[in-house]
């Protein structure tokens, strides 16, 4: 079926209302837009679906949320009735439409006989992952976009243990969305019907006592924030986002008695309207933080993201301005926080065990092996870190402390498998305070660990491919990098080339071939003579190729050398 044959189809629907009917009427004489809408389905991944809202095949709207329910309904009930007695757990979060969303998840699996547990009002992403675990779900849905512009919406989905669902059943639902038609194969039920039928759960605030009860318990050193409650201040803002009300209260319970929160953005509202982008990454989104801190005198700013699965930290540097902390950096020094917290109190397992993803800084694997603790590495994405610590900790081999990738999730216990902004927050705000009565600031702490360990710097360059021909652009980068694989970049000798696809090593050098323990991703990796690594990487959910610069030396001169010289080259490949 053509595009416009779609496009027809939806326009004649019974299932779309007076209201869609006149936007995709409205569009009738654009082909362009008729096209971007309608030339296929999002695709479903292990992340999901994720994209913008409007009504269209293309889109995020209450038919693709049916009609990919539908699907994730159908493979729930092949496990059996066991698994489907377990119900599924859903939350959304502060986007436009999410509550729409999360009862339309709950209204097709009621009408599939499937049980589901909803939040009353929005939560952070953590909270889903731990209310599957407590309450034996087989499965969860979180309705979020996490950090894209507020055009977005998306749907993220869960398995039994709490992660993001493994590929095999990703597979397995974009399969039977492929087969279901998008408007006659849903079943659903009418949310309130469903409700009254007990289909429908309402969860509350008996699962946030819960979750913050394992949180707070993530807490080393409580004494310390004591010590310095009267006069450590800092500035939190959640962007407008579900952090808003679980990080100030776990933040309180952790006896913190300044936390200041940036009034405007404590206001709920998916339009996000005092920020260009809700992202803790970008810190053009701190500036209200930043005059709030200043005014206040406090020292250090924190910010979780729309969805709350991961935080940015703004620190003073040593002029006494705000200065951003990257998420290689604030993971750094919560790693090496949580190593020190843990022997200090005795509670380090003898056999502790860090885990990063193959993207993220090599000065994490320097402090793990300085402190003897091992680390792992894994692909990006937390539901690979979920993994590995369900498959180290079962078969005896380590018991996980803290897992981290660059994009600023963080994840540390054991009552979730996903990033987790209201635990990182508590800890980094710990670590904080800690380094306070030490008369340090986190700017003065991780120019302390660059000393200990070493001079690392990190950059991550977003080579943007849009339009229809965005991914044809990417497959192709990737399809040229493995047909003539570099043995020289920007003037430096190629030392190993890995292909994470088929897990192959290449030593360019002696000309042998070796494997590696992980594979079967669309990554290359290029290990360089004087010692930098560089990372090619499509994105999963964004039509960009990413390109990671993990550089070290001997001084942060050298350092910024090597990340300009190959941010020099990696700009060549989009061309």
């Amino acid at each position: 079926m053509s595009y416009r044959d779609t496009y027809e189809k939806w326009l004649a629907s019974p299932a779309l209302s007076e209201a869609e009917k006149a936007e995709l009427k409205a569009i009738a004489g654009d082909e362009k837009e008729i096209e971007s809408r309608f030339f296929a389905p999002l695709d479903f991944g292990t992340a999901g679906l994720r994209g913008t809202m409007c009504v269209g095949l293309h889109q995020m709207n209450i038919h693709v949320i049916r009609h990919a329910t539908q699907a994730f309904a159908e493979v729930i009930l092949a496990e059996g009735p066991e698994a489907v007695k377990q119900g599924v757990a859903v939350c959304h979060d502060c986007r436009n439409h999410g509550r729409e969303f999360a009862e339309e998840v709950c209204a097709v699996m009621a009408g599939n006989g499937i049980p589901t547990r909803i939040f009353d009002a929005l939560r952070p992403t953590p909270e889903v992952s731990f209310a599957i675990r407590e309450y034996g779900c087989i499965a969860g849905v979180n309705v979020t976009a996490s950090h894209n512009p507020k055009e977005y919406n998306g749907y993220k989905v869960y398995w039994a243990d709490g992660a993001q669902l493994p590929p095999h059943h990703a597979a397995a639902i974009a399969k039977k969305m492929g087969e279901l038609d998008v408007f006659d194969s849903i079943k659903r039920m009418d949310f309130q019907e469903a409700v009254k039928a007990g289909l429908v759960t309402i969860m509350g605030e008996e699962t946030d006592e819960k979750f913050l009860s394992n949180v707070l318990g993530q807490a080393t050193d409580k004494a310390v924030v004591a010590k310095v409650a009267d006069k450590f201040k800092m500035v939190y803002t959640p962007f407008h986002g579900t952090g808003y009300k679980l990080i100030p209260e776990a933040l309180k319970r952790l006896g913190m008695k300044h936390v200041i929160c940036e009034p405007k953005q404590m206001v709920i509202d998916g339009d996000f309207p005092t920020v260009a982008s809700p992202n803790p990454e970008n810190p053009e989104g701190f500036y209200l933080a930043v005059e709030l801190a200043d005014k206040e005198g406090a020292d250090f700013i924190l910010g979780s993201d729309p969805d709350a699965d991961r935080i940015g930290l703004m620190v003073r540097g040593k002029d006494g301005k705000f200065i951003v902390l990257t998420g290689n950096q604030t993971g750094v020094l919560l790693l090496d926080y949580v190593i020190g917290a843990k022997k200090r109190s005795g509670t380090l397992p003898a056999n502790a065990v860090a885990l990063k993803t193959i993207v993220t800084t090599e000065m994490a694997r320097k402090v793990c092996e300085v402190n003897g603790v091992k680390m792992f590495d894994t692909f990006t994405g937390f539901k690979f870190m979920a993994e590995k610590k369900n498959a180290l900790e079962e078969s005896g081999e380590g018991k996980v402390i803290f897992s981290y990738e660059e994009s600023y999730g963080y994840m540390m216990g054991d009552y979730v498998r996903d990033k987790d902004a209201v635990t990182a927050s508590l800890v980094a705000t710990e670590m904080a305070a800690w380094y306070y009565d030490r008369g340090m600031t986190l700017y003065d702490a991780l120019q302390e660990l660059y000393e200990k360990y070493g001079d690392f710097q990190e950059k991550t360059l977003n080579l943007v491919m849009p339009g229809l021909d965005g991914l044809a652009k990417m497959a192709k980068l990737m399809a040229d990098l493995r047909e003539q694989p570099p043995v020289e970049i920007a003037g430096v000798a190629v030392k190993e080339q890995k292909d994470y696809q088929d897990g192959s090593v290449h030593c360019v050098a002696c000309g042998t071939d070796s494997k590696m323990e992980l594979s079967g991703s669309n990554v290359l990796r290029y290990e360089m003579a004087d010692g930098t690594s560089l990372i090619v990487r499509p994105s999963g959910t964004e039509p960009k190729v990413k390109v990671y610069i993990l550089a070290n030396g001997e001084s942060k001169a050298e350092c910024a050398e090597k990340v300009e010289k190959y941010a020099a080259w990696a700009e060549t490949l989009k061309k």
